[in-house]
């Protein structure tokens, strides 16, 4: 197969889990590449996400390597089936490759926790909230770029609207309600729409207000995805120059533990339901 010239996320993290399997077995990539009847180059490509790999040749190494993990095997044999392309990638040289990577995250992942501080979830985002926070944007983007990120962004919701949607959960802070992105109107929209999102059966909305005080991290938005199995959970950050990746045991240790902090510092489903409720005027 061609090399890729730029790996998506997804890619990478097949490849990663190949270097871990074989790493754990204690082989070398001479190993595998006498397995495989390729260089070692090519293996190290593989292992990086570069170049692709059949579902044959994954269990080939998982059962060289002695990995007798089924769900863990049958999980990166599903990443390296070849696919049609997906929907997202019209986008693809019109939007930064890092909102590819999380759209193609949230399609694959089983759930979904996200917790954030200032901004509400994009997954619950309505267009005209999502038009706000892309004027806001430094540098400036263009009304063109705007709207394709709101495109993205509403055709990301499906996840939640699919005949098979992932299990959401949204720990919003206080602070994010309450910052009028758009005026008064659009934000009044954005807080009926979270009301009526959390009637869904597998959405579940979780204010934490102010009254909780300190909290752990920088309030930096996060957003945990979980896998097929939990060896493939993975954590997304947001910063100012784009989405940050991790999955090394112990981020996701310490992000779960901060999740769970805002589990318990929020309020119930529906104490938070009418909270946001009481801040339109409705309650």
């Amino acid at each position: 197969m061609p090399p890729r010239t730029v790996p998506s996320e997804r890619q990478k993290r097949l490849g990663s889990e190949l270097r871990r399997m074989r790493n754990d077995a204690g082989e070398s990539t001479e190993f595998a590449a006498r397995l495989l009847g390729v260089d070692r180059a090519k293996v190290s490509n593989i292992e990086s996400g570069v170049r692709a790999i059949t579902p044959e040749r994954v269990r080939t190494l998982a059962s060289n390597y002695g990995c007798g993990e089924t769900r863990y095997v049958d999980a990166l044999v599903a990443m390296a089936e070849p696919r049609p392309k997906d929907w997202w990638e019209v986008y693809r040289g019109q939007l930064p490759a890092g909102l590819l990577d999380i759209t193609e995250l949230e399609w694959h992942a089983t759930s979904v926790r996200a917790g954030v501080f200032l901004h509400v979830p994009g997954l619950l985002q309505t267009d005209g909230y999502v038009r706000a926070v892309g004027h806001a944007a430094l540098p400036p983007l263009s009304d063109h770029e705007i709207e394709l990120r709101v495109s993205l962004r509403l055709q990301r919701q499906q996840v939640l609207h699919r005949p098979d949607p992932i299990a959401y959960t949204a720990y919003i802070h206080e602070a994010a309600l309450r910052i009028e992105f758009g005026g008064m109107k659009v934000m009044r929209a954005q807080l009926d729409h979270l009301c009526e999102m959390s009637h869904l059966r597998h959405v579940d909305v979780r204010v934490v207000p102010f009254s909780s005080g300190a909290f752990p991290g920088a309030g930096q938005a996060l957003f945990y995805a979980g896998g097929v199995v939990p060896q493939l959970d993975t954590v997304q950050l947001d910063s100012a120059h784009g989405p940050g990746f991790t999955h090394a045991t112990a981020q996701l240790d310490k992000y779960r533990s901060q999740l769970d902090w805002m589990e318990r510092a929020s309020l119930s489903s529906s104490r938070s339901r009418d909270f946001i409720l009481a801040l339109t005027g409705t309650r």
